[in-house]
């Protein structure tokens, strides 16, 4: 597989206006934009793809709903059954996988039928669906011809590289293939046409490249993929673009949607883009916390919140725990006391790169700092095994100061993951936090009981 040199030399100051930024705003009334809404899950979701040193072990059971109920449904076991090409088959186990992921198990059948057939997918981050996506991409392609034959959009210029590295990676055996990418600073001449066979891009550079500069001819696509459509849709410029590009593709070209969410934004916009589609989604599993021990303190100050923490701290021996802050200001002040009282304390929080935070993530998970203090940035898809103890120094709330279960359900659930108990304690120092929390016992339908940080022997009985 390979990229051609103009195909990545990338102007940076350009490429920074597509880019993630790295300043994600938690101010409690700050109402974010939709651009600052899709920078938080774009960095997001580039945080997981960094931080995935392999497949995760999804446990959800996945849901197959076919366009044609009396199709044979199968699902393969093994790479062989998919009767690719010598050299993608070579690629593929080069790049470590050795069976199909759940979501390959059942997508890829589909996604390699005869005709070819539409998608809409949820996956998470972690369970090969970039793969999968780029092995039909891949197994469409006729080589010789040497015109853009796949086109792949992703919300922002890193997602976009990501991919494909994917791409490279699992075609490095098929030289012939190549890869050009449409992000903005990509600079090419005016009337030129491509000659590689597969772009990957962001919205509204693939939509110049279609319509204005007419570098690629739409009608000879053959499959458009539409990667991480809950982030794409968070931004209403790349949703009506992509379905412009969409709309300029021929009726018997291939479609497939993913997204690791399926709100109902979501849905309405994968309903426009990809017609008859099959879809798998993930079986919601009943959100379980019965594994996970729920407490709060009541504390009137944040001086006392924190000595209750060191008290919980002191007298729990646990492998390693997360503490979540609602703003910057306090995850660093608190970082700093714990650090002072001897603490191994890491800090996380969406002032820094997406590199910096996955370097962060790291360590902890290495066990090289035995507390992460954070803000939401890190609340989703940041599985470290040994966390035991999650501690809401702040509550979770949404802008309007409302409770934020969802939230609250992923940053608990960091914890008791893997099939292991787990502790979470919430800190209440007002009022208002104490409605906060009874509105969240009211939603889970699950008591919260009080803890006494002062009573050793009460620490030191939930802990056993």
């Amino acid at each position: 597989m390979a990229t051609d040199s103009w195909a990545l030399a990338v102007d940076e100051q350009e490429a920074a206006a597509e880019s993630v930024s790295a300043v994600v705003k938690t101010s409690a009334n700050a109402e974010k934009t939709d651009e600052e809404e899709k920078e938080d899950r774009a960095a997001q979701s580039l945080l997981n793809k960094l931080i995935r040193s392999n497949l995760v072990d999804n446990t959800n059971q996945v849901e197959v709903l076919q366009r044609d109920p009396n199709s044979p449904l199968y699902s393969v076991k093994s790479f062989e059954e998919l009767r690719l090409k010598p050299q993608l088959l070579q690629g593929v186990y080069a790049m470590g996988f050795n069976r199909p992921s759940k979501i390959q198990e059942n997508a890829l059948p589909l996604m390699l039928a005869e005709p070819p057939q539409n998608l809409i997918a949820q996956s998470q981050s972690g369970t090969g669906k970039t793969a999968a996506f780029v092995l039909a991409m891949l197994s469409q392609v006729e080589p010789a011809n040497k015109y853009p034959q796949c086109l792949c959009l992703s919300p922002t210029y890193e997602l976009a590289l990501q991919t494909g590295k994917v791409i490279e990676q699992m075609g490095k055996f098929y030289p012939e293939l190549k890869l050009a990418y449409a992000v903005r600073g990509n600079k090419l001449e005016r009337g030129q046409k491509i000659s590689e066979q597969i772009v990957i891009g962001t919205p509204g550079t693939v939509l110049d490249w279609c319509s204005k500069l007419k570098f690629i001819d739409p009608k000879k696509i053959k499959v458009f993929v539409l990667d991480e459509a809950d982030v794409m849709i968070a931004t209403q410029g790349h949703q009506d673009q992509s379905i412009r590009i969409q709309r300029m593709l021929p009726r018997n070209c291939q479609m497939l949607l993913f997204s690791a969410t399926f709100e109902d934004s979501v849905w309405k916009f994968a309903q426009k883009v990809v017609p008859d589609p099959n879809v798998i989604k993930l079986k919601r599993e009943e959100e379980t916390l019965d594994t996970i021990k729920q407490y709060y303190v009541l504390c009137s100050s944040r001086d006392e919140k924190f000595q209750a923490l060191c008290n919980l701290y002191g007298a729990i021996t646990i492998a390693q725990a997360m503490i979540f802050c609602h703003t910057r200001k306090t995850a660093s002040w608190l970082a700093a006391e714990l650090s002072k009282e001897g603490h191994q304390v890491a800090l996380l929080s969406g002032e820094m790169m997406v590199e910096q935070r996955a370097a962060v993530i790291e360590r902890f998970r290495e066990g090289k700092e035995k507390v992460l203090v954070t803000t939401n940035v890190c609340a989703r898809g940041i599985d470290v095994e040994q966390v035991s103890v999650v501690i809401n120094f702040d509550l979770p709330v949404d802008k309007d100061r409302n409770p934020d279960n969802e939230t609250y359900l992923h940053r608990i659930g960091r914890t008791g993951r893997f099939g292991k108990r787990g502790l979470a304690v919430n800190m209440v120092d007002s009022k208002h936090s104490m409605n906060i929390l009874n509105r969240i016992q009211e939603h889970f339908n699950k008591k919260i009981e009080r803890l006494d940080t002062d009573d050793l022997d009460e620490i030191e009985k939930i802990a056993n």
